[in-house]
């Protein structure tokens, strides 16, 4: 191998060949040229051999392998020579053992010359380390150099290789992890809450593990990757300008770019000058492109004004600031004319990178560098020869386990990878770059590192503090609306002269131009042209799918297939499924109806206690009023006749007890009640109709075998199926007009549909159908978009508003139900036959009134005649005291006529003699001798009416007891 030949080998402290390429010389003769050689290689080995005995250390050998025609190569070796000078310049080191020697490869961007660089180290130098490569391509191949020989192979710069850590041992990462970035990045997209992102990248393998990661982190926050944006290196403004446009034709505003400065300034000044850096657009930066405003300058920054960035997180230290004046000397001295005024963070990373191979080194302790013979070191390549190093295998161990506080903070190892934690969110304003807030596991994203607290305020493109939305409608586009064919519901939706009219249409413009930006639309019909539809409502759906049409407008189900294809809005009408049925009077017009205003228990119920109050006031008032004595058949037909003859007119037996009188009134207040209501509740039966569905369930209709009918060109066959329903026994309809002619005729039993439809149907014909059975569940109408569509939360939020503030219930009075109010048909709109429960109050108030006054009638009897019980019980006879009971109660008490002779002396008491007292078309005669003072003479008659002298009754049970 002669590749080495053109490199340079850089002992630590020594001096350094220039960064350009040595300029031919002229052949000397070949004697002098092997002379000077070989007293230059003797000089050489006599020096390293005098500075190794003085200092006693011994060689580490560690590769480098760079690309100095690069800015990253000579910032990076600079910050190497400055770490060694560094590390053993310090007094607590002196008594290290050992001590690195960096042998630096320049090499090209190519990966071959880097393998090259890398089998030339390995073979020749045997060294036990390499530091590099820059480039992810390049590290793809050192990576499988360095499992093969047991050698660390450690990136300050390059992403990880395709292959996973686990794959790749020896391969060791030293800069920003790219899953901790990516997660920094999510999180800024969740804080604005934008619902997508378009990456933008170099098509290399510097993005082969980012883009994964990425998606992820995304989808962790509810964020998704629709479309990806690559670009070449190489490519040409014509082909960034055809990315551009791209990506202008996407919804998305929200961009994260990752890519090489050379091409990102190309492609942001082509943006800009495509209108794409301008409000609305958000455009973030993943670390290793934030370093270009070090590197371009003011050119990057003019075209990236408002700009988010995330990079690592360096704390500025004193010793970071000392470290970076004495860089800048000795890289200007260097490199005359840079414009770089200090160390990128790539830089710090190599300085560290170095430091740490030293701490290894000297951990590791001192192992020849012998290689052992590679069990396929017979192959006929180079890379078959390349033996394993042990010296490098317990200086990788050591390496994974070092641990310190170096120029970029805190430097540990952690799978295969130096860990990230905090990272910084730049902000491009001007000519200047602002810190915004930072990314940590703890706070996600803040604007202070120790606690949680709100962003700086962020300058985004165009120049608006304002967060942009995340998307935008792209440019120069109508949205091309599809509208069902539709011509027997046209109340819902109606495609004329090429505009779109009725509820589903006219709710769909008021939300639109409700939105703060314009969306110019254009409605398209989903027909055949020749007044046919193009297809079912299924067909329109995925038209959307394929992007034929941008979103349809009508009277679609929000239905669970169909949400596969499209996002739905929130529903605007009534959702469910019901049954439409005609109704029938049930109530039968008999010889009987005028029994159903009462029930079977009331009617047994009033029976009873009219003849419970007819036999109260016959025992009060049998005694004393000979109308309620006579033989056993006369008086208990007074009862029935005197009790029942207070429903319907004015008895004509006169009362003259007061206690009887206070059961009587109350009996006619329970009476009063009974026969308004009665009366009520036959009207009600007689003259309103109960009307009753003639279906009440589909297990019905499924059972008899009756046909059913449903909306032509909808979900409902399959619903139908679902319900056992036979495909032989469903028919399809176009209108309410067909509705109506089906269900009148008997042509179907009942009509399956949407509630809205129904609701429409009734409000032209109330009368004769209803809804009935169980709501099956459905979501209703609503509008459907693309998958992932912007519009659709915002055309949601729209009809949220509609509905909240009334709106929409004044659209459906408008285009669907009018001002018909057509209530569901059911028992509860009827009245029922009255019920015992209903009265039992009223009841028990007679009751006790009535149990009352006998208690009081028998009480008072006791009492006026307590002469004679006392007597009878003296005898001591208890059948003796029955009989003298018995006779108090039942013989008759004529005191009552008697007061009236002494008073009077007139026995001539008319019964007919009337002194009214009604309630209600009913009068209790009571005429007593005692108020009577309007009385006519003795022996003066009462015009028109016979006037009779009663006749004295018999002795009162007290005088023939006592003539005894």
């Amino acid at each position: 191998m002669k590749a080495g030949a053109a490199h340079h080998q850089v002992a630590a402290g020594g001096a350094r060949s220039s960064p350009g390429r040595a300029a031919a010389l002229r052949p000397p003769s070949r004697l002098l040229l092997a002379v000077a050689l070989l007293l230059c290689l003797a000089g050489a080995e006599r020096g390293e051999g005098q500075a190794a005995g003085e200092t006693g250390r011994r060689a580490v050998d560690v590769g480098v392998i760079l690309d100095r025609t690069t800015w990253l190569g000579n910032v990076s070796w600079a910050c190497m020579e400055l770490a060694l000078e560094d590390f053993y310049a310090d007094a607590r080191r002196a008594g290290y053992r050992t001590r690195v020697r960096l042998h630096l490869r320049d090499t090209c961007p190519s990966a071959i010359d880097a393998a090259l660089a890398g089998v030339d180290l390995l073979k020749n130098v045997r060294v036990q380390a390499i530091v590099g490569p820059q480039t992810s391509t390049q590290a793809k191949f050192l990576a499988e150099l360095g499992n093969k020989a047991s050698v660390p192979i450690i990136s300050f710069s390059a992403d990880s290789p395709s292959r996973s850590s686990s794959q790749t041992p020896y391969f060791i990462r030293t800069a920003w992890n790219d899953s901790s970035q990516a997660k920094a990045i999510a999180s800024l997209v969740q804080k604005f809450n934008w619902r997508e992102v378009v990456p933008v990248t170099e098509n290399d393998d510097s993005n082969t593990r980012f883009i994964p990661d990425l998606v992820d982190a995304l989808g962790h926050v509810g964020s998704r990757v629709s479309y990806r944006c690559k670009i070449h290196s190489s490519a040409g403004d014509d082909e960034i300008k055809g990315a551009i446009s791209s990506l202008k034709g996407n919804w998305t505003s929200v961009f994260v770019v990752r890519m090489s400065y050379q091409l990102a300034l190309k492609f942001f000044r082509l943006a800009k000058d495509e209108g794409m850096m301008g409000q609305g657009f958000v455009w973030i930066m993943a670390y290793g492109l934030t370093d270009i405003f070090d590197v371009v300058g003011s050119p990057a920054l003019d075209v990236m004004n408002g700009v988010v960035g995330v990079e690592p997180y360096v704390e500025d230290t004193e010793r970071l600031q000392d470290f970076k004046q004495r860089w800048h000397e000795k890289y200007k001295r260097e490199n005359p004319g840079t414009k770089l005024n200090g160390p990128i963070l790539s830089g710090l990373y190599a300085y560290d990178t170095v430091w740490a191979l030293a701490l290894a080194a000297e951990k590791a302790g001192y192992v020849n560098s012998d290689f052992l013979p590679s069990e396929t070191n017979n192959g006929s390549t180079d890379f078959d020869k390349i033996n394993t190093s042990k010296a490098a295998e317990k200086l990788h161990d050591a390496f994974l386990k070092t641990s310190f506080f170096g120029m970029t903070g805190k430097f540990h190892i952690q799978d295969w990878k130096l860990v990230s934690t905090t990272y910084k969110i730049i902000n491009v304003v001007g000519q200047d770059r602002k810190v915004i807030g930072f990314w940590t596991p703890g706070f996600n994203i803040s604007g202070n590192l120790n606690k949680k607290a709100d962003l700086y305020a962020i300058i985004w493109p165009g120049g608006s503090d304002k967060a942009p939305r995340g998307w935008l409608l792209p440019a120069n586009r109508t949205l091309k609306i599809g509208v069902p064919f539709k011509p027997g519901f046209g109340n819902f939706i109606q495609f004329e002269n090429g505009k779109a009219t009725g509820f589903c249409a006219h709710v769909f413009e008021e939300v639109i131009h409700a939105l703060p930006y314009e969306v110019p639309i254009h409605y398209k019909e989903f027909g055949d042209g020749k007044g046919e539809s193009a297809g079912t409502y299924d067909s329109l759906i995925y038209k959307v799918y394929l992007s034929e049409f941008d979103a349809v407008v009508g009277d679609v189900t929000i239905l669970a297939n169909r949400s596969l294809y499209v996002d739905f809005t929130l529903p605007y009408t009534e959702s469910g499924v019901r049954m439409l049925v005609p109704v029938r009077d049930k109530r039968q017009k008999t010889a009987w109806t005028f029994l159903k205003p009462l029930s079977a228990d009331l009617w047994l119920g009033t029976g009873a206690f009219f003849v419970f109050t007819g036999f109260i006031v016959w025992f009060i008032e049998h005694r004393t009023n000979k109308e309620f004595r006579g033989p056993p058949a006369s008086q208990i037909g007074s009862i029935f006749y005197f009790s029942f003859s207070t429903l319907v007119f004015a008895h004509r037996e006169k009362i003259v007890n007061n206690l009887s009188r206070i059961a009587v009134v109350v009996w006619l207040f329970v009476v009063l009640i009974l026969q308004q209501s009665y009366t009520a509740s036959l009207s009600s039966i007689l003259t309103v109709e109960q009307l009753q569905p003639t279906v009440t369930n589909l297990d019905e209709v499924i059972r008899r075998g009756d046909y059913v009918g449903y909306l032509n060109d909808s979900f409902l066959p399959g619903f139908l199926k679902r319900l056992k329903i036979n495909e032989s026994k469903m028919i399809p309809f176009n209108s309410p007009e067909e509705y109506n002619d089906a269900l009148s005729t008997g042509r179907v039993a009942v009509i399956v549909d949407e509630i809205p439809y129904l609701k429409l149907f009734l409000s032209k014909y109330c009368h004769n159908y209803t809804m009935v059975g169980p709501t099956y569940k459905f979501d209703g109408f609503g509008y459907a978009f693309p998958r992932g569509s912007p519009l659709t939360p915002e055309i949601s939020r729209g009809i949220l508003k509609l509905a909240s503030s009334g709106r929409m219930a004044e659209l459906e009075k408008e285009f669907l139900y009018g001002d018909t109010i057509c209530p569901d048909k059911d028992d509860s709109q009827t009245s029922s036959s009255l019920t015992l429960h209903s009265f039992i109050g009223l009841f028990m108030i007679t009751g006790a009134s009535s149990l009352l006054a006998l208690v009081l009638h028998v009480g008072i009897t006791l009492y006026n005649n307590r002469t004679h019980l006392i007597s009878a019980c003296s005898q001591g006879s208890w059948r003796g005291s029955l009989v003298i009971l018995s006779k108090i109660f039942h013989e008759h008490d004529d005191s009552f006529n008697t007061r009236d002779k002494d008073e009077t002396g007139i026995a001539n008491v008319d019964p007919l003699v009337e002194n009214p007292w009604s309630v209600s078309n009913h009068i209790i005669e009571n005429f007593d001798s005692d108020t009577d003072m309007g009385s006519p003479a003795e022996g003066e008659g009462t015009p028109g009416r016979e006037v009779s002298n009663q006749d004295p009754g018999p002795p009162s049970f007290a005088y023939m007891h006592s003539e005894r």
